[in-house]
């Protein structure tokens, strides 16, 4: 298997780079790594469905799915210390550095559980769950992870998703109409486009 960033054991060499970012008003130092997405900075889309999110107003905790190293569940977690977040990704490089960027940012209503998609997770409901999709694992895995969401949401939970026009966004609002019914385009920007389906049973 090609070492991609939804690999579960990367196999690239470990080069750990640390920079500092604001999000939501917090100033975050993350470390990210070779075999995880995006090592350099927090990418255009994350940041896009971070300042896009609105949180349920049902209870239950808030899933970043394919966390990466961090930044969406942790920015989000330190700008909403009354929810319960927790960050997931198949890569365990990923699932270490969410867990060390955590507590470097000491932000503490977080939980890291590293996941096959939603396998850890059969016995829980969550209220929000948020996806920045793995692209180059491809649109059947892609859409079993929107699949799996909808039956891991509460009634009224939320599936908010982030995806370029070019890499598969209509076929993406499709996917989640048709799981979903409606589907709301929270926000566009530079062909990035935020998706939020409300589960209504």
């Amino acid at each position: 298997m090609s070492d991609h960033y939804y690999s579960e054991q990367p196999h690239s060499t470990s080069d750990p780079k640390t920079w500092k970012y604001e999000l939501k008003g917090h100033v975050f130092t993350f470390t990210s790594d070779h075999g995880v997405f995006s090592k350099n900075e927090v990418d255009f889309g994350s940041r896009t469905l971070i300042d896009a999110f609105q949180v349920s107003e049902e209870p239950g905790e808030i899933l970043d799915l394919g966390c990466g190293y961090g930044p969406i569940g942790l920015s989000l977690a330190k700008s909403h210390l009354d929810r319960s977040f927790i960050l997931s990704d198949i890569n365990q490089r990923a699932v270490e550095l969410a867990r060390l960027n955590a507590h470097n940012n000491q932000v503490h209503n977080v939980e890291v559980i590293q996941s096959n998609r939603l396998e850890a997770f059969k016995e829980k409901k969550f209220s929000s769950i948020l996806i920045n999709p793995p692209i180059r694992a491809g649109k059947p895995l892609i859409f079993q992870m929107y699949e799996d969401s909808y039956r891991a949401l509460v009634p009224k939970g939320q599936l908010w998703v982030v995806i370029q026009k070019k890499q598969g966004a209509p076929s993406t609002k499709d996917k989640l109409e048709e799981l979903f019914g409606e589907v709301e385009l929270v926000t566009k920007d530079k062909g990035y486009f935020i998706f939020c389906a409300e589960k209504t049973e």
